[in-house]
């Protein structure tokens, strides 16, 4: 087995591994990037109607601060005051320095960068590129990072985090290609794999995205809010989120049966068309799913198409070709004067919803044009999908992990917590990816003193896995099963005992795996670790949503629990029923960690916002001291 040994390594090429790596570079250290494939990942492939990036405001006569950042950042509740403190001081920070990299974000005519509100936002942090944002910077990242020389080793999975002790000694990789083994001596590892996308069918992370989660997990790493999802309507093929103007000009929502029988859906719950139609077009404002807009806002639409669509068992389509509720003219007058208001100043009172977006939006409809669908003539399918996962691997304030050098940063890092201003996961990735460069440069994990013992260990558990798995190949169905049940069973909506149900057969499903796996090539051995990633990080993320139905039972954020007190609304989806949400667990941070049969949660009081002496002589002189940084 090959062996190479480096300062650092980074795992992962979008936004927040790039920036590590360049950081990492640019402090003296020598550092290698690992990827599976350079070209894939959500930060690359995927976007919004306008994705946003949210940062202090450097623009307009807002009085702003860092303090202030900080507190609307850790008011999102079970969030820690200092990785929120950290993410409202290098904000500015990181933000310019994807403006000098080339990021087109807007300035006006005399260098301000202008910003507009995001949900949960009480200022005007928010700016954007346009519907790439995290494109961009991923490719402005890439090449700063070849101007730096930086060594790649593109497509190779990470399999395993090799330890001595409890502290990192090195990473073995599998070259997906080959199916072979190599090995990297290194004390410290940034982990930037996203989400755990890989866990649920109904998905609006790009298909090429998985998350590597269980890398972490398996190593011993802690993780914490696991249960605070973000969902969202989104088409599935291809994946991407309908929010903004997709909702705004108010198209037809649409379930069909096996037969084909088309039916219009929304009448069943809202009564009458202008309630409906004023809430849809909410939907572009309010595109997360959102409990407490359930009983009188636009989120009950959520629900009904997870109800068509999963109870029912009928797909679910937006028609922009005609009017809703066989409407030949819409009556914009009577829609609430929110919307009547807005799309009058966009001069799209007339016509069906795919001529108002081509007023509005025109881009928009080219998007899918370019992805092979053609909305001015085609459905376009939809489903309640998972978007974004606010919990993720816990770390400190500088995104270090439970285990000593090993780091997380970008969406697998789990700084978010109940509620977050739109965009400040763009900033958490640059943030956490500087913070955790920062650390390794100034206090290096000490090497492994017996790595090639360390070595051989690990070898003998990965070395006879194709022989043992070898067969008619089944690996894609058992991926797809795996994903379909978690969406139907644990999605935004739960219960205890589909949530039991779900646990209790991925704990069945890990413990045969090796039995109940094959494949014919070791080309396809990847796919093998594939899977079990995302059984493990089911089995962590089941048992963090058993662990709250238990211990709270409350409804919040972005998911609905189920619960004999209280109905939604007398006629709609009588299955939906849940309590209040329990608000003083917004004060703790739930966490998750491996144990003996799997994982077990746990809470604990959240960080609070420090409270340092910021006087600046005193500042000056321990910082050149070098005291008051780590």
């Amino acid at each position: 087995m090959k062996v190479f040994e480096y300062e650092a390594v980074v795992i992962g090429s979008g936004a927040a591994g790039y920036n590590a790596v360049c950081r990492l570079k640019e402090f003296g250290v020598n550092v290698l990037l690992v990827t599976e494939g350079v070209n894939i990942g959500t930060s690359r492939n995927t976007g919004s109607d306008k994705q946003t990036y949210y940062k202090l405001s450097i623009g307009g006569d807002g009085n702003d601060s860092v303090k202030e950042m900080a507190k609307n950042l850790f008011n999102g509740g079970s969030v820690d005051g200092d990785n929120a403190l950290c993410e409202a001081a290098l904000s500015t920070r990181s933000f310019l320095h994807l403006a000098e990299l080339g990021v087109p974000f807007p300035v006006n005519r005399y260098g301000e960068y202008v910003g507009y509100k995001t949900d949960h936002d009480p200022y005007t942090r928010a700016t954007s590129a346009g519907p790439l944002t995290s494109k961009f910077m991923t490719e402005a990242l890439q090449k700063r990072a070849e101007e730096l020389e930086v060594p790649i080793f593109d497509g190779y999975l990470a399999i395993e985090i090799l330890k001595e002790e409890n502290r990192v000694a090195g990473l073995l990789l599998l070259e997906i290609k080959s199916g072979e083994l190599v090995a990297i001596k290194s004390p410290d590892i940034v982990m930037c794999t996203g989400g755990p996308a890989g866990i649920y069918a109904d998905s609006v992370y790009p298909e090429c995205h998985t998350g590597t989660t269980s890398l972490a997990l398996e190593a011993g790493a802690e993780a914490q809010n696991l249960t605070e999802w973000q969902y969202g309507l989104a088409s599935i093929n291809p994946r991407w989120n309908v929010s903004g103007t997709y909702m705004q000009v108010l198209p037809r929502f649409v379930s069909v049966d096996e037969e084909g029988r088309e039916y219009e859906f929304l009448l069943d719950f809202f009564g009458d068309e202008y309630t409906a139609l004023s809430n849809v077009f909410l939907k572009g404002y309010q595109w997360p799913f959102d409990s407490k807009k359930v009983l009188d806002g636009s989120s009950v639409i959520d629900l009904l198409v997870f109800t068509q669509r999963v109870s029912k068992k009928r797909r679910v389509y937006l028609d922009y070709t005609k009017n809703p509720f066989g409407l030949e003219k819409i009556d914009f007058e009577n829609l609430s004067g929110e919307a009547y208001e807005y799309l009058k100043n966009a001069q799209a009172t007339f016509g069906t919803p795919i001529q108002r977006l081509e007023k509005m939006n025109l881009p928009a409809i080219d998007l899918y044009r370019d992805k092979g669908v053609d909305i001015s003539k085609e459905y376009l399918e939809i489903a309640l999908c998972a978007q974004h996962n606010n919990g993720g691997i816990a770390v400190d304030m500088w995104w270090q992990t439970t285990v000593r050098g090993l780091f997380a940063a970008g969406e697998c890092a789990g700084t978010h917590g109940v509620a977050r201003p739109g965009g400040s996961a763009l900033n958490a990735g640059q943030v956490g990816s500087l913070r955790a460069a920062q650390y390794i440069s100034k206090k290096p994990n000490q090497k492994a003193d017996n790595f090639d013992a360390i070595v051989e260990e690990a070898e003998k558990r990965h070395i006879g896995i194709f022989e043992k798995i070898k067969g008619q190949d089944n690996i894609t169905v058992l991926i797809n099963d795996a994903k379909r049940f978690m969406s139907d069973l644990a999605g935004a909506i739960r219960s205890y005992e589909k949530t039991l149900s779900a646990l209790e057969k991925v704990k069945e499903l890990i413990a045969n795996i090796e039995k109940s796996v094959k494949i014919k090539e070791r080309e396809s051995l990847f796919l093998y670790y594939k899977y079990k990633d995302i059984l493990i990080t089911q089995s962590a993320v089941l048992t963090a949503f058993l662990h709250y139905s238990h211990t709270v039972s409350g409804t919040r954020g972005s998911a609905l629990y189920y619960d004999e007190n209280g109905e939604l609304r007398e006629g709609l989806c009588e299955q939906f029923r849940f309590v209040g949400e329990n608000t003083d667990k917004r004060k703790e941070v739930q966490m998750t960690k491996k144990s003996e049969d799997g994982f077990t949660s746990y809470f604990r009081k959240v960080r609070q916002i420090p409270e340092d002496d910021s006087f600046f002589e005193n500042v000056w002189r321990s910082y050149r001291e070098n005291e008051n940084i780590y």
